[in-house]
């Protein structure tokens, strides 16, 4: 197994190491003493004037260096890490860029998405001859006005050097570089030389994060704009019947009520298609407003008669359906291997279970909006997005204009989770603004989101296994869920390959609440039954949990299969790791674990939850997360993400809940929708293999396994097997709890 790296930071273990080396007393120092006369203050680099020198790169003369991020920052930390890459191969001072936002491009800039955990995957490579490139455009340029040849040069943070001794900096030869030929095979460098790249940086935002400065699509702001709120139907399957509107443009502040669906009516029935617009053709009321507050009080004011389209769904209704789906034979066979069938019916014993989870909703922290200013000349859109290019088409198409004519500027997003995936507020936002050729910024409320958003469908899974002579011999994993099923790779996940008779079967209800991606499409739940499963299954077999594991993954190896996603062997590497490093079996009275190991999003990872039970009700206090994502750009950001995924997981997988009644959301809001709090969060320590390989996802894949990993300790704690989410929602009576 590769070596391992740990990463962990608390302002707690800060103060303590602070306290032990002097003596037991943190020492402070006279900031006034600190401040010398001759210090100088730091330069200011968004002030220099800066030379473009291609899409990413500009250079100023004083060597200092701007980089564009081309990739949505949804929280994810790309805006910091992509622009790392290229500063690593540009070879220059890290404290001497400054990171900009790109806009949508698609001349320049190839997969703007946030989605899939794959920006830097994608990126990488491209990113690194870019950096590259660049470098040594600038040392050619040198090269020819020291009239020696390229080879004789070499550059290091931003300075090139003849063989001679003499120095220039980058933006001594920029403007000469810029207009040389552009080399078609440059050198990268070895990992081994990296200077920025594996060390940890701090967030290129953060100071107008923690200071509250313009950043975000709410933050931003144009001269005249106005401001548009969307009244929509209050049950999925409703339209609009008609309205009275006079009480809100009696109201001051409102400017006017107007209605959209027209042009979204229009592009569904012209055969377009985008899995980014999920919206109805229903007639919307939209109040416009000088304010936000002026716009919601608008929207409160509406009178509006709604009618019944389609069926009002229920959540009662969708758990019949998906049962009947699971147990009928209408399925789509996604992987097949050996004789599923046959298996189980030679078997001494057959292991089956049923696990469930509900709807949920993104909770981004800032809810949606857009910015929207439709002339004659332009379509100017601004705000938080993760597919642009899409909006930008799914835009032109829709108020008939050319691709061309739309330029999308990207905001930093206040979270998305996949529900900025879906572009309806952008597109609510830009027929708005045509219809008054004015510029509005749309804002949508907490309810809005909630009510008539995009949400993670509601799934159900069986698991069967065959047991013969105590061996598992057959697999066969059968998922029903609302709108669509697992996507093609996921059947290519463990334990693809491990058992020899496998089988994945899918089915689907059609309804009309829209579903859609969640962190961790499908694997975010598909993760949590399948290691609870096979938690029970080494439990039935009477073998050891992490044995099981292993021996399952050396048939992978012993039969290799092209189609397999994952590696067996560093999926062996993350599970050794976590648990080496959680002391697995070996904790304090009162203490349970539960074990999790999983791949998606190309990343392998293993975590071990600790619990206590506290008055019966189970307490997450540590968990033990182990990485192999391949080279690890910025420590500090994927920190961030693992942690981030980790707490997000136990938050839904223990306390969210959400359904329907009559096509009405059951919750609009936080007070009646539990979000994981603060007290709730369990200390997380990460440990990453070490590697050379390429680097992989990192935004989502700790998520998936830790629904499992908690749901496997509460059962150690309690003999409480849980097999439908929310967990806490399902726990035994206090009185039969064991721990």
């Amino acid at each position: 197994m590769a070596p391992s790296k740990k990463m962990t930071f608390s302002r707690r273990s800060f103060l303590k190491s602070s306290a032990l080396a002097s003596g037991g007393m943190i020492i402070g120092f006279n900031l006034f003493n600190a401040c010398k006369p001759e210090a100088k203050l730091p330069v200011d680099l968004s002030a220099l004037n800066y030379n473009d020198f291609n899409a990413f790169i500009k250079i100023s003369e004083e060597g200092k260096v701007t980089i564009f991020s081309p990739n949505p920052e949804i929280g994810q930390g790309v805006k910091t890490s992509m622009p790392m890459i290229i500063a690593e191969e540009l070879d220059v001072l890290w404290e001497d860029v400054y990171v900009v936002q790109a806009p949508l491009d698609t001349k320049n800039y190839t997969r703007q998405v946030a989605g899939g955990s794959q920006s830097i995957r994608f990126g990488w490579e491209p990113l690194r001859q870019t950096g590259a490139t660049a470098k040594q455009m600038l040392v050619n340029a040198a090269a020819a006005r020291w009239g020696v040849d390229a080879s004789e040069c070499s550059a290091k943070n931003g300075v090139i050097t003849n063989v001679k001794g003499d120095k220039l900096g980058y933006g001594d030869v920029v403007l000469e570089a810029a207009g040389l030929e552009v080399p078609e095979d440059v050198t990268l460098k070895d990992p081994k030389d990296f200077t920025i790249i594996g060390q940890g940086k701090g967030n290129v935002d953060i100071d107008k994060i923690i200071t509250g400065k313009p950043l975000y699509g709410l933050d931003y702001k144009e001269e005249g704009m106005l401001y548009a709120t969307v009244l929509r139907p209050p049950a999925f399957g409703q339209i609009l019947e008609s309205f009275d509107d006079s009480e809100a443009r009696a109201l001051p502040g409102v400017v006017d009520v107007i209605t959209i669906g027209e042009k979204v009516r229009a592009y569904n029935d012209s055969g377009k298609n985008s899995w980014t617009m999920p919206m109805s053709g229903t007639d919307k009321v939209v109040v416009i407003g000088k304010t936000t507050w002026d716009a919601m009080k608008g929207k409160k004011a509406i009178k509006a008669v709604w009618k019944t389209e389609t069926a009002l769904e229920s959540s009662e209704i969708h758990d019949k359906v998906l049962l009947d789906l699971l147990e009928g034979n209408k399925f789509n066979t996604r992987r097949q291997d050996g004789n599923v069938k046959q298996a189980f019916a030679n078997a001494d014993k057959v292991l089956e279970r049923v696990y469930e989870s509900p709807f949920l909703p993104h909770n981004c922290m800032e809810p949606m909006n857009f910015f929207a200013n439709v002339s004659l000349e332009k379509v100017h859109l601004v705000g938080p997005v993760q597919t642009p290019e899409a909006a930008a088409q799914v835009v032109a198409d829709l108020l008939e204009r050319d691709l061309e004519d739309v330029s999308i500027d990207m905001t930093r997003m206040g979270g998305g989770f996949g529900r900025r995936l879906y572009g309806d507020f952008v597109y609510e936002a830009a027929e708005i603004s045509n219809a008054i050729q004015k510029p509005i910024k749309l804002v949508s409320s907490r309810e809005d989101d909630m009510t008539m958003g995009v949400y993670r469908p509601s799934s159900k899974y069986k698991i069967s296994a065959s047991i013969k002579s105590g061996k598992i011999t057959g697999y066969h994993l059968k998922e029903a869920s609302i709108n669509g099923n697992m996507y093609g790779l996921i059947p290519n996940f463990f334990p693809a390959g491990a058992i020899e008779n496998y089988q994945v079967d899918t089915a689907n209800y059609k309804s009309n609440i829209t579903t859609g991606a969640w962190r961790a499409p499908y694997t975010n739940f598909l993760a949590s039954a399948e290691q609870s499963f096979f938690d029970e299954l080494a439990e039935e077999l009477g073998v050891d949990r992490v044995q099981m594991h292993m021996d399952l993954l050396d048939n992978v190896k012993n039969n290799p299969d092209a189609n397999i996603e994952y590696s067996p062997e560093r999926l062996q590497g993350v599970l050794q790791l976590a648990i080496e490093k959680s002391n697995w079996g070996k904790t304090e009275a009162g203490v349970f674990q539960g074990l999790s190991v999983y791949y998606c999003h190309n990343t392998h990872v293993a975590e071990v939850a600790d619990i206590t039970m506290e008055d019966g009700v189970p307490s997450v206090k540590r968990v033990t997360c182990a990485v192999d994502c391949g080279i690890v750009v910025n420590p500090f950001g994927a920190m961030n993400q693992i942690k981030g995924g980790v707490l997000d997981g136990i938050g839904h997988a223990m306390y969210a809940d959400f359904g329907f009644v009559d096509g009405v959301p059951k919750s609009n809001n936080f007070d009646s929708y539990q979000m994981i709090r603060m007290g709730q969060t369990p200390q997380v320590d990460v440990y990453f293999i070490e590697s050379d390989i390429d680097p992989t996802g990192l935004g989502e894949p700790t998520l998936p396994p830790i629904g499992a990993a908690v749901a496997n300790a509460i059962y150690a704690a309690t003999g409480n097997r849980i097999n439908k989410q929310p967990l806490i929602n399902n726990l035994e009576p206090k009185e039969k709890v064991l721990g």
